[in-house]
C-alpha cells in the first residue's frame, strides 16, 4: 500500500471521549502524516463546536473522529449539521467507534451524509492502513469548495459566533499555500470587516513573533498570551499564524500547536496552522501572505509562531515587529548562549519550564549573555528582558510578568495600545508536587527492596548452615553418648563454635521467625482462628468439609524442614495477613462477604438505582460499582446541546447534583459495613465524593428523624420552606413520582429498596435539624461510610485521560481530599484507588501496568508527605486498581504489588503494619472482550476471574461478555457475577486460601515480574521520575508501543485468539450485532436536564454565593473539598467545575 495524494490534504483528527480511543486516534494521525496529509490533531474530549471551528479556521478537507458508544450518532449528524449551516458542508467527516456503532447507525448516518463510519469489520478486511488510505483518498480537495475559490454564499451568512468570516481568511491563506493569485479576491475581506486598514507594512497591526528550541513550551506560551489577551481587552481580536515542520520523506506534518491550546476556541481568535512544505526552514512560504490577509483583516495583534529552531536561526524577524525567544533552562553548557542568533535580536527571552533543575542558574547565564550581546554592561539585573516562566502551571506569575513586558515592548516599537489589564487571583498550587530532594524516591524504594531481598538471602543462607550444623551436632553428640571413648569430643566442641558464630549472624528477627515456626504450624492446625481487626475480635474457621468428608484446610504451610527454607519463605511469603503480604493481606477471607462486585451505570439514577437492587438482592454484601457517563466524567451538565444530549445516560449513570446521588445509592444504607461503593470517576472525583459524602450523612439524619419521632417537626419545617411539588422526587418503577408523606414513601420502589435516602431530597439535613446534632450526626457518618473513589489523576495524564483542570491544581484537589479524611477520621473509604486497569485498557502489558501504577501510588505518598502529612494517616486511605489479562504474568499480579509496596512501606517509609497492607481491586480485562464470537469473552474472563481469586484481590469485577458492542444487559451481568460467585461458592480448591504457595512456577514469576517493576522504576527515576516522565511522555509512548506490538500479533495470528483469528466458525466469525442495545431514552435525559433547571431554580438565592467562597478557598489555599461539601449543597456539578476552571485552570492536552 503506497497511495500518496497529488495535492495536499489537510485533515483534523480529534476523540469525542476518552480511554483507548485517545491513544487510538494517536496511532491514526501518525499513519496519515506517513501518506503525506497534513493533520490538525485535537486529541480527547472535543465537542463538535471546536472540532467544526478548527476545520472551518484551518481549511481542511476533512474530520476524523473516533466516537465511543453514546451519542455518536447525535455527535455525528450534529457535527454535519454545523458544517452545513456555516456553507462548509464540503468537509468531509470519518469516523469509527468499534463494534459499538451498529450497522443500522452507520447506515443512517451515510445517508445523513456522514462520508464513512468505519466498522470492525472494514478493519479486518482493509486492515488500519487501508482504512487510513480510503480516508485520505475520499478526502482530497475537489474544487470549487475544496481550495481553489470562495464560494458566493460565504458572503452572506455569518460562520459559528466568530467576530470575523474566517471562512474567507482560511481559504485566502490556502490559495497563498498554493501559489494562486488572491488579490482580487482580497477585497471581500473588506466587505466582511467593514475594515478601512492598510495592508501591510504600516502600524495598528503589531506582529509578535515567537520563535524557539523545539519542545521549549511555545504553543503554551503562547495560549497563555493569548488567554490574557483576551480576557482583558474584551473588544480585540487576536490573529495566531503557527507553523511546523513538513517530513521530507513523506510530505505529511503534524500541525500539533492547537492540541496546545485552551483559549484559541473563541469568537475573538483565529488560528492557523501552517505546514513549512519544504525541508530546512522554521517558516512557510506563505508566511507573509498569512500576515497580510490576518492584517487586512484587521487583527489588533498576530502572533507568529514559528516551528523549533536551532542556534543559528533568526529568520522569524524578517516578518514580526515585536519578536520573543522562548527555551529551557537546558541548553547545555553556558557557553552555547553564545552561538544563540536569537539573543542578539529578541525583544523578550523566556526561560520556560522554570521548575526545572538549574533555572536560576540559567536565568543568570542568560541575562549575563544578555548584556554582553547588547553591551549593556552596567544594566541591573531586573531590567534586562529575561523572564523565567512555567506556562504549564495557571496563572503563572512568571507568565504575567512577560505578558506586562511584552505590551511594553509592543507599545514602544509599534504605538500600539490595547488598554488597561489586570491579573485575577487563582489558586495557590506548591511549584513542585515532588520536592526536588526527593526526585530518585523510586530508585530509593527500589534499592531498599534490592537490599532486603539480599539479606533475606544472606539470612537463609546462614540459617541453612545452622540447620545442616546442627544435625551434625546432634548426630556426633548421639555418637558420642553411645561411646565415650571415642574421642569425639573435639568435633562437637567445633561444631559448636561453627553453629554459634552462624547464630551470631542472624539478625534479633530471622531468629525469632525460626524458633517460632513450630508454634505457627501448631496455630493452623487448630479448628478456629482468632484475630482483632479495629478492636473487634474476629473468629474463623480453619477448614471446610467436602461433600465426601474431607477436611480442606483454608491455609496450608509448607512441609520444609531447613531453617534456610523455613527463614526465606516467611521473609519472602509468609501466611496471608503477615508481611509481606504475598498472600493476601487478612489472615483469612471475611465469611458472607464474596469479593464480588455488583456493576451498575446507565440512565438516570432511578435506572442505576433499579439495576443495582436487581444484582444484589439476597447477597448479604452490597459492593457497589457504579460507571458515571461521559457528561458527567468531564464534569459537565446535562444540556439540550447534540453532542452532550447524546451522552447523557450513555455508557453510564448521568449524576448532575447531590439529589441524583441521593436517588442513585436509596435504599441502600451507606454506613452500613456491609455496603461498599467504588465509584469509576477521575477529573471531577472531588465534586462526586461529596454528592456522596453528603447522600451518607442525610440517609443518617433520616433514620434520627424516625427514629427519635422527629417526623412532625421535620415536616413542619419543609413545609415553611418549599410549597408542595416544589422538592425533586424519585420516579419509582412505574414511572409514577415516589413522594414522602409525613416521612412515609408512597409509590413503587424496586424490590429491596427501603426507600433510605428519598426522604431529605432537595435538603440537606442541617436545614431541618440543630446544627449540634447535624454535625454529630455528619462526624459519625464519615467514620462509618466504606468504599472508594478512583479519582487516580496521573493514570489519567498517561493512559485514559478524563483530565479537566491543570496536573497541579487537580494533584492539589487530591491531597485536599486526604487532609480532609484525616481530619474527620475517615478510615474505612478510600480517598485514591491508584490504577492500572485503564493503563492496560490502552495497552499496556501487565509489567509495565503494574510498574507505571505502582510508580504513581509512590508519587501521591511522596506528594502527601511533601504537604505535611504522617505516612500512616494516609497511606491505608490509598488502594490499588488492576486489570487481570490472560498473560502468565497476571496470576502474580496483585502478590508482587502487595510485596514491593509493603517492603517499601517497612523500610523505605517506616509505616506501621496497616500501612503495609496493600488492598486492591481486579476488573477482568475489557481489552480481551472482543467483538467476534462474544460467548467466548465469558470461557476468558472466568479464567482471569480464577487468577484474581486464587491471588487473594479485595474485592472483583467480572466483565458482562457483550461488554465488547453494547452497554451490559441485565442477563450479561448477572452471568458476570455468577462467574466469581460459582468460583467462590461451588469450585472445592477455592476453598482453600493460599493455592498460588509452592507452586514452582509462581515463585518463578513473582521473582521475575518482581525485579522487571523495580528495572522499571529505575527508568522512570533517570527521567525525572513519575512527573518528569510524563512530560517526556515516557509512559504514554510506553503504553502505544506496547498497544501495536499487541494488535500487529494479533493481525498477523502470532498471537492466537479463538473466534478472533482462529478457530473461525463457518460464517468467518463476523462481529456479533447485539440483541438487546442499553441505551438511554428521551424520557431519561429530559428528565435529567428538568430535574437539573429545578435545581438551579430552587438554589438561585444561593448558588453564586457558594461559588464566590468556593474560588475564595481556592485563592487562599485553603482545603477545596471541606468547602466542596457545602457547595454540593447548592451548587450543580458543572457550575462547580466551571468556577474551579477560573481559579484552577484547565488540563493541556498533550501530543
Amino acid at each position: 500500500m503506497s497511495y500518496t495524494p497529488s495535492n495536499k490534504v489537510r485533515i483534523v483528527t480529534a476523540a469525542s471521549l476518552f480511554d483507548g480511543h485517545d491513544a487510538a486516534i494517536n496511532v491514526m494521525r501518525r499513519i496519515m502524516q506517513s501518506k503525506g496529509a497534513e493533520i490538525i490533531h485535537l486529541g480527547h474530549n472535543r465537542s463538535v463546536k471546536e472540532i467544526v471551528e478548527t476545520a472551518i479556521e484551518e481549511d481542511v478537507q476533512g474530520i476524523a473522529i473516533t466516537s465511543y458508544q453514546g451519542g455518536h450518532v447525535e455527535f455525528f449528524k450534529y457535527m454535519k449539521d454545523l458544517l452545513e449551516e456555516n456553507e462548509c458542508g464540503h468537509i468531509k467527516i470519518f469516523g469509527g467507534g468499534g463494534g459499538t456503532i451498529l450497522p443500522d447507525e452507520i447506515e443512517e448516518l451515510h445517508n445523513y451524509g456522514i462520508s464513512r463510519i468505519y466498522s470492525p469489520d472494514d478493519g479486518r478486511h482493509m486492515g488500519l492502513e487501508g482504512m487510513i488510505e480510503d480516508v485520505i483518498k475520499n478526502a482530497a480537495p475537489q474544487p470549487p469548495q475544496g481550495g481553489l475559490s470562495i464560494p458566493e454564499c460565504w458572503n452572506k451568512t455569518k460562520v459559528l459566533d466568530e467576530v470575523k468570516d474566517v471562512r474567507v481568511i482560511a481559504r485566502l491563506i490556502s490559495l497563498a499555500e498554493r501559489g494562486i493569485d488572491y488579490s482580487d479576491l482580497l477585497k471581500k475581506i473588506f466587505v466582511v470587516s467593514d475594515s478601512k486598514a492598510p495592508l501591510a507594512g504600516v502600524g495598528g497591526h503589531p506582529v509578535l513573533g515567537i520563535t524557539g528550541t523545539g519542545g521549549a513550551g511555545k504553543s503554551s506560551v503562547t495560549d497563555e498570551i493569548v488567554r490574557r489577551f483576551l480576557t482583558n481587552f474584551t473588544d480585540k481580536t487576536i490573529a495566531v499564524i503557527s507553523v511546523d515542520p513538513s517530513k521530507k520523506k513523506t510530505g505529511g506534518a503534524l500541525l500539533g500547536d492547537r492540541i496546545r491550546m485552551n483559549a484559541i476556541s473563541h469568537p475573538r481568535a483565529y488560528m492557523r496552522s501552517l505546514a513549512t512544505r519544504e525541508d530546512n526552514t522554521a517558516l512557510s512560504g506563505a508566511m507573509q501572505e498569512a500576515i497580510d490577509i490576518c492584517k487586512a483583516a484587521d487583527f489588533d495583534l498576530i502572533i507568529l509562531e514559528s516551528a523549533g529552531v536551532g542556534q543559528s536561526d533568526a529568520s522569524i524577524l524578517d516578518y514580526c515587529d515585536v519578536s520573543m525567544y522562548v527555551m529551557t533552562p537546558e541548553y547545555g553548557a553556558a557557553s552555547q548562549l553564545e552561538k544563540i542568533n536569537m539573543l542578539d535580536y529578541a525583544d523578550l527571552i523566556c526561560i520556560n519550564k522554570f521548575d526545572k533543575a538549574g533555572a536560576l542558574d540559567a536565568l543568570a547565564d542568560v541575562k549575563k549573555q544578555y548584556k554582553r550581546n547588547h553591551q549593556l554592561f552596567t544594566a541591573k539585573d531586573e531590567d534586562i528582558p529575561v523572564i523565567g516562566t512555567m506556562a504549564s502551571k495557571f496563572n503563572d506569575d512568571g507568565v504575567n510578568h512577560l505578558f506586562e513586558l511584552l505590551l511594553k515592548k509592543i507599545e514602544t516599537k509599534t504605538s500600539a495600545k490595547f488598554g488597561e489589564y489586570h491579573f485575577a487571583e487563582t489558586a495557590k498550587v506548591s511549584q513542585a508536587v515532588i520536592p526536588s530532594s526527593r526526585v530518585r524516591y523510586l530508585s530509593e524504594i527500589a534499592e531498599a527492596n534490592r537490599g532486603y531481598d539480599q539479606l533475606v538471602k544472606e539470612q537463609a543462607e546462614f540459617a541453612s548452615k545452622l540447620y545442616r550444623l546442627q544435625g551434625s551436632l546432634e548426630i556426633i553428640s548421639q555418637s558420642e553418648t553411645k561411646n565415650p571413648l571415642s574421642g569425639g569430643k573435639g568435633a562437637s566442641d567445633v561444631l559448636q563454635k561453627q553453629i554459634d558464630f552462624y547464630t551470631e549472624q542472624l539478625t534479633p528477627v530471622a531468629k525469632k521467625l525460626i524458633t517460632n515456626w513450630p508454634n505457627k504450624i501448631a496455630e493452623y492446625q487448630k479448628d478456629f482462628y482468632e484475630y482483632t481487626v479495629r478492636d473487634k475480635v474476629i473468629k474463623l474457621p480453619m477448614t471446610t468439609i467436602s461433600l465426601s468428608g474431607t477436611k480442606i484446610p483454608k491455609v496450608v504451610l509448607p512441609k520444609y524442614k531447613d531453617w534456610g527454607d523455613i527463614l526465606k519463605w516467611q521473609a519472602q511469603e509468609n501466611v496471608p495477613g503477615h508481611f509481606p503480604f504475598a498472600a493476601g493481606v487478612f489472615p483469612l477471607k471475611r465469611e458472607g462477604e464474596d469479593p464480588t462486585r455488583m456493576f451498575a451505570g446507565e440512565g438516570g439514577p432511578e435506572r442505576t438505582n433499579r439495576r443495582f437492587h436487581y444484582v444484589s438482592v439476597e447477597q448479604p454484601a452490597k459492593r457497589l460499582s457504579t460507571a458515571f457517563d461521559s457528561v458527567t466524567l468531564y464534569g459537565e451538565d446535562p444540556d439540550q446541546r447534540p453532542d452532550i444530549y447524546g451522552k447523557v445516560g450513555n455508557s453510564g449513570v448521568s449524576i448532575a447534583t447531590v439529589d441524583d446521588a441521593k436517588k442513585l445509592y436509596s435504599g441502600f444504607d451507606l454506613c452500613d459495613p456491609k455496603t461498599s461503593v467504588s465509584m469509576t470517576i477521575n477529573g471531577p472525583a472531588p465534586m462526586l465524593l461529596a454528592f456522596f459524602m453528603n447522600a451518607a450523612i442525610d440517609q443518617q439524619c433520616e433514620k434520627y428523624i424516625i427514629e427519635n419521632n422527629l417526623r412532625d417537626e421535620v415536616n413542619k419545617i419543609i413545609e415553611s420552606k418549599f410549597k408542595k411539588g416544589e422538592l425533586p422526587f424519585y420516579t419509582g418503577t412505574d414511572g409514577k413520582p415516589v413522594l414522602p408523606e409525613k416521612g412515609e414513601l408512597t409509590g413503587d420502589l424496586p424490590k429491596g429498596n427501603d426507600g433510605l435516602g428519598l426522604r431529605l431530597l432537595g435538603l440537606s439535613g442541617a436545614d431541618v435539624l440543630p446544627a449540634d446534632v447535624y454535625e454529630k450526626i455528619k462526624a459519625n457518618a464519615l467514620m462509618q461510610v466504606r468504599g472508594t473513589v478512583q479519582a487516580d489523576i496521573l493514570k489519567e495524564d498517561q493512559a485514559q485521560n478524563t483530565c479537566i483542570f491543570s496536573t497541579e491544581f487537580a494533584l492539589k484537589l487530591m491531597g485536599d481530599v486526604q487532609e480532609y479524611f484525616i481530619d474527620k477520621k475517615v478510615r474505612n473509604f478510600y480517598s485514591v484507588s491508584i490504577s492500572g486497569y485503564h493503563i492496560a485498557e490502552a495497552g499496556a502489558n501487565p509489567i509495565t501496568q503494574l510498574a507505571f501504577t505502582l510508580s504513581n501510588g509512590f508519587t501521591y505518598v511522596e506528594y502527601y508527605l511533601s504537604r505535611g502529612m504522617n505516612i500512616d494517616d494516609f497511606a491505608a486511605n490509598l488502594s490499588f486498581f488492576f486489570s487481570n489479562g490472560m498473560d502468565a504474568e497476571y496470576s502474580v499480579i496483585g502478590r508482587v504489588a502487595r510485596k514491593i509496596w509493603a517492603k517499601a512501606m517497612k523500610y523505605k517509609y517506616k509505616a506501621n503494619k496497616r500501612s503495609q497492607m496493600l488492598k486492591y481491586h481486579i476488573q477482568t480485562s475489557g481489552r480481551s472482550l472482543h467483538a467476534q464470537e462474544i460467548d467466548f469473552n465469558d470461557i476468558r474472563t472466568t479464567l482471569q476471574a480464577l487468577y484474581a481469586i486464587y491471588d487473594n484481590c479485595n474485592s472483583l469485577h467480572t466483565n458482562a461478555y457483550d461488554e465488547a458492542i453494547t452497554t451490559p444487559t441485565e442477563e450479561s451481568v448477572r452471568r458476570a457475577m455468577a462467574i466469581q460467585l460459582i468460583i467462590n461458592r461451588e469450585l472445592g480448591t477455592a476453598k482453600n486460601e493460599n493455592p498460588n504457595q509452592g507452586s514452582f512456577l509462581i515463585e518463578e514469576l513473582t521473582e521475575l515480574v518482581e525485579e522487571a517493576v523495580l528495572a522499571e522504576f529505575d527508568r522512570i527515576t533517570e527521567r525525572g521520575g513519575v512527573l518528569g516522565s510524563m512530560e517526556r511522555m515516557y509512559q504514554r509512548n510506553k503504553i502505544q508501543e506496547e498497544s501495536l506490538y499487541y494488535e500487529h500479533q494479533k493481525h498477523s495470528g502470532e498471537l492466537p485468539l479463538v473466534g478472533v483469528n482462529t478457530f473461525l466458525n463457518k460464517k468467518g466469525s463476523p462481529t456479533i450485532l447485539p440483541t438487546e442495545v442499553i441505551r438511554s431514552t428521551t424520557e431519561e435525559k429530559e428528565l435529567q436536564i428538568n430535574n437539573l433547571k429545578a435545581f438551579w431554580k430552587r438554589n438561585e438565592d444561593k448558588s453564586a454565593e457558594m461559588l464566590n467562597r468556593l474560588r475564595a478557598v481556592a485563592i487562599n489555599n485553603g482545603n477545596l473539598f471541606e468547602e466542596l461539601m457545602e457547595t454540593v449543597k447548592y451548587c450543580s456539578l458543572g457550575q462547580i467545575t466551571n468556577a474551579l476552571y477560573e481559579v484552577g485552570g484547565q488540563y493541556r492536552r498533550n501530543m
